[in-house]
């Protein structure tokens, strides 16, 4: 085992908020998708490991960088990853991104504003989606709606464990000139005070703005069975932002549970079939 997989925290696909290499992701994609994860997800943990010393993490980091790039032994998953991108001539860029975004994790525990924070999703989200859509050899045109959408779903997360990771690893997320005066330690209690629970909204708001702008999303997608599975995380995606906008991320559930997964997925198989007729129309 590499040094960064003795700091895997155990997590795997099915245990992310949202779907990764789904059954609906052609087979012949699959390969070149779970390894860019089986990547992200060691780096995750190596960034996230709450007991390790940062200058441990970034010496691993920068394994798992070398085996990507090819000018050192690297990292397994690195390896992995690099001989699916040599095998599909794919760039190692995307890859590369993702690497700084958690050396970000290492080094940098807070934001000062949304263009910061979004220049963080720049790195650690919109690789992701890009990467795939690459691998499908899908046009550069999608990534505009791709980026807001990954963005989103950042944020989301963020919302989501903004007390986990303060508790955790003392990383906060929030940007600072929208807490105001508002302390930190707001995020340590069992409940939101009404200034925190402002933020969150404006944070859930400013999130449900950037999934407006990927809505179009999943009918720019040529291959149908991804375009079919973008529909479906744009759907989760919505919901979660609704639920943020309802609850309190500090004391209320803002995940979704598996019983309320077969709704959700009916609600954007619908959705996903209702965008592709209007386009078949207009066509016409």
């Amino acid at each position: 085992m590499s040094a960064a997989a003795d700091l895997a925290s155990g997590k795997g696909d099915k245990d992310e908020n949202f779907p990764v290499a789904s059954i609906l992701i052609e087979k012949r994609f699959r390969p070149p998708v779970m390894a860019f994860y089986n990547f992200a997800r060691i780096a995750d943990d190596v960034a996230d490991h709450d007991t390790t010393p940062p200058e441990r993490k970034l010496a691993l980091l920068e394994t798992m960088r070398a085996g990507i790039t090819g000018s050192g032994r690297g990292s397994p998953e690195a390896v992995a990853l690099r001989a699916a991108l040599t095998e599909r001539n794919l760039s190692p860029q995307h890859a590369l991104d993702l690497l700084e975004a958690f050396r970000r994790d290492v080094t940098k525990l807070r934001y000062k504003s949304w263009d910061e924070l979004l220049d963080y999703c720049r790195y650690s989200a919109m690789p992701v989606g890009r990467y795939v859509l690459d691998v499908h050899g899908e046009s550069r045109e999608t990534w505009p709606a791709n980026d807001a959408l990954c963005a989103a779903l950042q944020v989301i997360n963020h919302l989501q464990d903004c007390a986990k990771d303060r508790r955790n690893l003392d990383r906060v997320y929030l940007p600072l000139d929208m807490l105001g005066g508002i302390p930190i330690t707001a995020l340590d209690q069992p409940k939101s005070s009404p200034a925190l629970r402002k933020v969150l909204v404006e944070l859930a708001q400013r999130t449900a703005h950037l999934l407006e702008i990927s809505r179009p999303f999943a009918s720019q997608i040529k291959n149908r069975r991804l375009s079919l599975d973008v529909s479906v995380i744009q759907t989760l995606a919505e919901d979660l932002t609704k639920r943020l906008l309802a609850r309190d991320p500090l004391c209320d559930r803002v995940h979704h549970s598996r019983a309320e997964m077969p709704g959700l997925l009916l609600r954007s198989f619908f959705s996903f079939a209702g965008a592709r007729m209007s386009r078949k129309k207009v066509a016409a």
